[in-house]
């Protein structure tokens, strides 16, 4: 029986550790992707990539939104951007919080980004993410 609270296996956490002391390079990954940028004026997304993960491959299609020359016909790249680093803070939050034996009922995390679209249409020079917050509700 595996040690796994809230939907996270400590016994995983645990061998990743005890194999990152004794070899730094096991606790470094690598994170590829291929992606290509479609041409044809009639699709319904501009980049698709394909990414692998331990179990499979999954397709992704992006289309910017209308105000940065797409369609929005997909999510588009900060939407995925946004995800990614909010999985990423949860997923912290959650293996911490089961190391240290706390048990969860009830976890949910809403996001908010300030993205300042201003350097990149050389307006002005202004940090492009203004913030970036987490509320979570435990």
């Amino acid at each position: 029986m595996t040690n796994t609270i809230n939907n996270t296996d400590l016994d995983k956490i645990q061998n990743t550790i005890d194999n990152g002391k004794k070899d730094r390079q096991f606790v470094r990954k690598p994170v590829k992707l291929h992606g290509e940028w479609n041409l044809d004026l009639n699709s319904e997304y501009q980049f698709k990539t394909e990414l692998t993960y331990e179990k499979g491959k999954q397709t992704i299609e992006i289309d910017s939104p209308s105000f940065l020359g797409g369609n929005g016909n997909r999510v588009g790249p900060m939407g995925y951007c946004i995800a990614g680093i909010t999985s990423c803070f949860i997923a912290t939050f959650v293996s911490v919080a089961s190391s240290q034996g706390i048990i969860f009922n009830e976890l949910n995390v809403d996001a908010e980004c300030n993205i300042n679209f201003a350097k990149t249409f050389d307006i002005a020079d202004e940090p492009i993410t203004e913030s970036i917050n987490f509320f979570i509700d435990v």
